[in-house]
């Protein structure tokens, strides 16, 4: 009764392990490029904000 072998779960740990590591690499590298995409919209925002400040310098001068 007490002499039954326990079942070899091994595989399934490391599996798990794999698993989890892959969904952290995805959730990894989807925050840089959601950082890369930020700093582009955030360049792209300030270079309208200085053209914009450019031209209503401008007409003020006029």
């Amino acid at each position: 009764m007490f002499l039954e072998t326990i079942p070899d779960t091994s595989n399934y740990m490391i599996a798990g392990y794999i698993f989890a590591f892959v969904i952290m690499g995805i959730y990894v590298f989807s925050m840089y490029l959601r950082n890369t995409n930020l700093k582009r919209d955030v360049e792209t925002l300030e270079s309208l904000q200085s053209e914009k400040s450019k031209r209503s310098s401008r007409s003020k001068k006029k």
